[in-house]
Parts: C-alpha cells; sequence; structure tokens
C-alpha cells in the first residue's frame, strides 16, 4: 500500500531513485483465469490478481491493460458495440478503447463484488453476491433490480433474463429485472453456476450435479449428464456445446445426451472460462492461462506468452539458473527472467510451496508432497517415502540433510535425497520457515516462535527471548546475525543463535527476508524494505513495482528477483537499492486496503492485514464461494493504523472460502484456501 511521506521526503527519495525501478520479467507465463471476452479480433482474459491481459492475435502475445482498474481481481468481462465493461471485487469498470484506459461506473451499485455481466441491447445488468443490478447508460447509474440473492450467471434472450443463484436455482424476469419468478421444477441442484443458450434450449450448469436443460423457459429442467461433476462454465460453437469442470473439458454434439472429455494438451484441467471466435474456442483454467483449440476440443494449446499473472510461491538459484515455483508448476529462467520454459514432467501436483537446492538436486514441496528432479526439472519423481503430511510448505538444505515442515505436519528429514523421510523432534506442527548455520538448524512456526536444533533436528529448544510476535513467516541468516519476520510484528534480529531477539526499526507484517552482502530485503503489506545496518532503519525500494504482493525473494548476481502473488517475477539490479535515502518511520496508511491473508492455503489458522487511513466502523467477514456469511470477524469503530486479526477455520471444511472488509464506503474482497 501507498503510504504517506512528507513532500521533502519524497523530493529526496525521487531525486535519488529516478532511473531506478523494478522490471517485471516475462513470466513465468499462465496464472488464474476468471473470464474471457472477445472484442472483433481482439481476445481479452481476466485474471485473479493480475487484471486484465488484451491478446490481438489470438492469445500468440499477450500485453496487460490495466491503467485505471483500481482491483484487478477480474471476475467478468462484457462487450458491448465499441464498451468493454469488467466485473471486479471492487465493482464494474468501463473501457472504450480496446483496454488502454479504464474508469470506475459504480453509482448505485451497492454490492461491488461482480461475478458476472450481460447485455441486452442497450441494458446492462450486474450479478453481484447482492443480487442483479441493471444500468441503462452504460454503468454510469445503476439501480437494483427485485432479485437480491447471490448471483453467478446470467442469460438474456429477447425479453427474457434469466439467473442463477448461489442457493435458490433459477430465476426468470421478462421486465428487465423489475420482478422475478423462481422456475426451477426438475432441478435437483440449486446452485447454479453457468448458462448457456441454443435457440430454445436452455443449458445450466450446477455446482456437484452436472448439466440440466430447459426447452420451455425454465418452467421445467432434465439433467442431461455430468452428474457429480461441478460445471462452471459452457461456450456453444455451430452445433457442439462444451461444459468447463474442475476435471477439465467434456464436449456434447446432441445436445447433452452424451458427452465425451476432451482435454487432449489441457495441462490444466480447472476450466473457468471459454470464449468462442469462429473456429477458435479459448479455456481459461484456474492456475494454467489460457488454452487455445482450433479442432472443437480434440486439441489444445497453451497459448500464454506474455499473460505475466503467474502466482509465484518459490525462487531459488542454481548456477545460472532461475527457478520459479507457481500454482502451475515450475519454470525454468536460463537469462535472467527473459524468458520462462515450463519444466512440469512428472510433477504430478503443480501447486508448488517451496523450492530447494542442494547440488544437482532441485526439490519441490507441493500439497501432494515432495518432488526430485535431477536433471534442471526436466523430469521429476515423488519422493515422499515417510511422510505422514503431504502439504508441504517450506524446505531447507543442510549439507546431505532436506529438512520439510509440513502444514500440520511438523519437520520431517530425509539423509538420501527424499528417498525416505523420518519425523524430527520439534513438537510444533506448523511450520513456515527453516533457515541454516553451520550445524545451527532454526525452525519459525506460527504461533510457536523460532525453535533451534543443533543435532540435525533430533531435539529442539525454543529461542524466543525478547520475540514479541510468534507467528514467524521468514527467517535469514547473515553472517552472526539471524534475522526473523513475523506476522504482524515486524522483523527481529538475534546476535547469538537466537538466545535473545530484538525488534528492529521495522514492524509490517512481513512476507518475506533476503540478505546480499551486508543488505536486508523485507517484503511487507507496505511494500519492500531495504536495511543496510542490519535492520536499524529501513527505506522503501517499490519504484516500478505495481504490485507489492511480494512472498518471495532470490538474490542472484548483481539482480535481486521478487516473486509476487498473481504478477509473475520481477527484477532489479542490486546496485540501484544501495542509496542514502532517509528512512521512511512512522508513516500512517494514505489509503484504505486490505491484503491477502497469510499464511495462504492456511490450516487451520491465518491473519488477515488491513489499512485504515482514518477512524471508520469496520466490518470484517468470511463467507464461503457460495456468498454465505460464515463468520464476523470485526464489527466496531476502530481508530487508523496498520490492523492485523486472525481467522481460525478449524470448524470448516477444506475450500476456498471469501473475506471482506468494509470500512466506511470502502469494500473489498479477498480469496483464501483452506486445507486441512
Amino acid at each position: 500500500m501507498k503510504r504517506l511521506v512528507s513532500l521533502f521526503a519524497m523530493i529526496i527519495l525521487f531525486s535519488c531513485i529516478l532511473t531506478a525501478q523494478w522490471v517485471q520479467t516475462n513470466g513465468p507465463y499462465g496464472g488464474d483465469i476468471e473470464c474471457l471476452a472477445i472484442s472483433g479480433t481482439n481476445v481479452f482474459a481476466g485474471t485473479s490478481y493480475g487484471g486484465i491481459f488484451l491478446s490481438p492475435n489470438n492469445g500468440t502475445s499477450w500485453t496487460a491493460v490495466n491503467i485505471g482498474l483500481t482491483n484487478t481481481h477480474v471476475n467478468a468481462l462484457a462487450v458491448s458495440d465499441t464498451n468493454l465493461y469488467a466485473g471486479t471485487y471492487g465493482g464494474v469498470f468501463l473501457s472504450t478503447n480496446n483496454g488502454t484506459s479504464w474508469a470506475a461506473v459504480n453509482i448505485g451499485l451497492t454490492n461491488r463484488i461482480v461475478n458476472v455481466l450481460a447485455v441486452s441491447d442497450t441494458n446492462l445488468f450486474a450479478g453481484t453476491y447482492g443480487g442483479v443490478f441493471l444500468s441503462t447508460d452504460n454503468g454510469t447509474s445503476w439501480t437494483q433490480t427485485g432479485l437480491t440473492s447471490g448471483v453467478h450467471a446470467l442469460a438474456v434472450t429477447g425479453t427474457e433474463l434469466f439467473a442463477g443463484t448461489d442457493s435458490g436455482g433459477v430465476f426468470l424476469s421478462t421486465n428487465n429485472g423489475t420482478s422475478w419468478e423462481k422456475v426451477n421444477i426438475g432441478l435437483t441442484n440449486h446452485v447454479v453456476n453457468a448458462f448457456a443458450l441454443s435457440g430454445t434450449e436452455l443449458f445450466a450448469g450446477t455446482w456437484g450435479d452436472g448439466v440440466f436443460l430447459s426447452t420451455d423457459n425454465g418452467t421445467s429442467w432434465t439433467p442431461i449428464g455430468l452428474t457429480k461433476t461441478n460445471v462452471v462454465a459452457f461456450a456453444i460453437s455451430d452445433t457442439n456445446l462444451f461444459a468447463g469442470t474442475y476435471g477439465g473439458v467434456f464436449l456434447s454434439t446432441d445436445n447433452g445426451t452424451s458427452w465425451e472429455k476432451v482435454d487432449t494438451g489441457l495441462t490444466n484441467t480447472h476450466v473457468n472460462a471459454f470464449a468462442v471466435s469462429g473456429m477458435n474456442i479459448f479455456a481459461g483454467t484456474w492456475g494454467g492461462g489460457v488454452f487455445l483449440s482450433t479442432n472443437n476440443g480434440t486439441g489444445w494449446t497453451e497459448v500464454n506468452t506474455g499473460l505475466t499473472n503467474s502466482y509465484v510461491s518459490a525462487l531459488v538459484i542454481s548456477g545460472m539458473n532461475l527457478f520459479a515455483g507457481t500454482y502451475d508448476g515450475v519454470f525454468l529462467s536460463t537469462d535472467n527472467g527473459t524468458s520462462w520454459t515450463e519444466v512440469n514432467t512428472g510433477l504430478k501436483y503443480t501447486n508448488i510451496f517451496s523450492l530447494a537446492v542442494y547440488g544437482t538436486n532441485l526439490f519441490a514441496g507441493t500439497l501432494n508432497g515432495v518432488f526430485l528432479s535431477t536433471n534442471n526439472g526436466t523430469s521429476w519423481t515423488a519422493v515422499n517415502t515417510g511422510l505422514t503430511n503431504h502439504a508441504v510448505d517450506v524446505l531447507a538444505v543442510s549439507d546431505t540433510n532436506i529438512f520439510a515442515g509440513l502444514l500440520g505436519g511438523g519437520l520431517f528429514l530425509s539423509t538420501n535425497n527424499g528417498t525416505s523421510w523420518s519425523k524430527t523432534g520439534l513438537t510444533s506442527t506448523y511450520v513456515y520457515a527453516l533457515a541454516v548455520s553451520g550445524t545451527n538448524i532454526f525452525a519459525g512456526t506460527w504461533g510457536g516462535g523460532v525453535f533451534l536444533s543443533t543435532d540435525n533436528g533430533t531435539g529442539w529448544t525454543e529461542v524466543n527471548t525478547g520475540l514479541t510476535n510468534f507467528y514467524v513467516s521468514a527467517l535469514v541468516i547473515s553472517g552472526a546475525n539471524i534475522f526473523a519476520g513475523t506476522w504482524g510484528g515486524g522483523v527481529f534480529l538475534s546476535t547469538n543463535n537466537g538466545t535473545s531477539w530484538t525488534q528492529t526499526g521495522l514492524s509490517f507484517g512481513i512476507y518475506a527476508l533476503a540478505v546480499s552482502g551486508m543488505n536486508l530485503f523485507a517484503e511487507t503489506d507496505g511494500g519492500v524494505f531495504l536495511s543496510t545496518n542490519n535492520g536499524t532503519s529501513w527505506t522503501t525500494v517499490n519504484t516500478g513495482l505495481t504490485n507489492t504482493y511480494v512472498y518471495v525473494f532470490a538474490a542472484s548476481g548483481t539482480n535481486l528477483f521478487a516473486g509476487t502473488g498473481g504478477y509473475g517475477v520481477w527484477r532489479r539490479p542490486l546496485s540501484e537499492m544501495i542509496t542514502s535515502v532517509p528512512p521512511l518511520l512512522g508513516i500512517l496508511p494514505r489509503e484504505f486496503g486490505i491484503e491477502q491473508n497469510y499464511p495462504n492455503p492456511f490450516n487451520p489458522t491465518t491473519l488477515i492485514r488491513y489499512d485504515l487511513p482514518m477512524s471508520s466502523w469496520v466490518t470484517l467477514k468470511v463467507y464461503d464461494m457460495l456468498g454465505r456469511e460464515l463468520e464476523t470477524l470485526i464489527n466496531e469503530m476502530e481508530f487508523p493504523g496498520y490492523k492485523s486479526v486472525s481467522f481460525d477455520a478449524k470448524s470448516l471444511p477444506t475450500g476456498v472460502y471469501t473475506y471482506r472488509l468494509r470500512a466506511g464506503e470502502y469494500s473489498q474482497a479477498m480469496k483464501m484456501l483452506f486445507i486441512k
């Protein structure tokens, strides 16, 4: 988030680093695609974290088009003549120049979590968690219609408007939303995610019960296949009906009577969105970017060049090789990020949480255990024997010893390159950070602080004296100095192997730490900070970094690399950041904001941080993906400052959840993943 500084400090800052800034590398490609739209020869992709991307050449290359788009979680896209609309977690935005610039159009839109958009002549409909809204003036103003349920799907045919809701099934309006009628006879599942229209046939995709067909405007419905399947998207091309599911793409050529799986080449099978242009069918996936089929789904090709919105959770250097672990697998760059190659063969689970290198061995920690590559990622083998929990959050190497910290499973040790694992004596089960210095191994835990082992993990000692925050998210060692980054308590320094700790001058929530020579870098909820004096003072080094959700650092040669949540990998020369800029301390937030929860994924607790520039009545609530309220975390008047609150999900099932902050007129929501 931007911070409030004096004019004098800003003048000094700009004069010192006028030409110094972060630059986004060319990848890794892919990411989370929420929606697709086509306007003429242009294909637009809306993403979960990276905003909107444009391809004018059928996906051969992509360019971010986000100027003016103040919320980059894009759920929906719609085209009407020369107008392009984007539905986001912050309302509706309009572009009249193919995405070159955007303007918010939200007057009257009292619920700004926009899930779906639909156009009918001069009417623009927005489906939100608070019902359907109508605009008759290109989004300049909105009026709520008579439907107030959470809406996930809309379809328009002539004078008929259909709405698919999160628990009430299908509703029909014949008067532009003034009144609605429930049309659910035969619809055994009332969670409706998607619609498709073909002549007089209306198809509905449901959560868990597949596809339903109505031939009488929703008066009655018949199940037509893909039972026990989550259907989230449809596309129609001539007589072909495509269904996007959490298990890939299915094709029906007989109106749903029979279905065929068409997944060849589709390396990511969580399909969220479709778009059709002539013979081209585009599929947007969760984590894998965009795929193209030119033969009715018989084969698919990844078309992600320039689509740099990957969620990067791990970075590691091995010689001239830079590896990035993402939510869509591992990528390799041999030219400092100028180009990237996917290296996932044999990697059965592509949600990468951690990477580690030992000699020629590259290890990847995933939700499905540890994988080993001995050829720079060309091929991978699972190495999980002895692991009682396969959710591997952090890896560390000490000589021939490999340590794996698990989400809820404690710390494991392998002395034979992962062939077998044994549990160490660490009693804390939530290990989020590891650091090795000679024979000393430090483990940062979630809620238990820091532990030290001097015998390869057989015995552990709690070393927390002076550590006032026990949620340790990062550890790094520089000579005799050990730095611990905490969530909500800033950075702490120990000069005596953890016997005692002192808080440094940085008190933000910490995501990542990195050391290069005498320079200490910290990624916080206020962006990237640099200290050249062991944390006594800090300076911001964010210039050019349009996304400050940095989750991991890696230093290589003269460059520092940063992996972001939804914006790929960024690079900046170390020499640019070593300046004499005065530290910016004691500052308050300049604007309202809410951060991605940390850790994410989590089990069972996570922290949510938010910024208040002024005193406000604050509500912070957690919802399931159907929009149902599960828990209220905050509901009170609060003073300005940097805030945080813990959320415990132990009573909930594994899944994706949404949390929403409301403060004054500010409203923003984020997704989080809970894994038991």
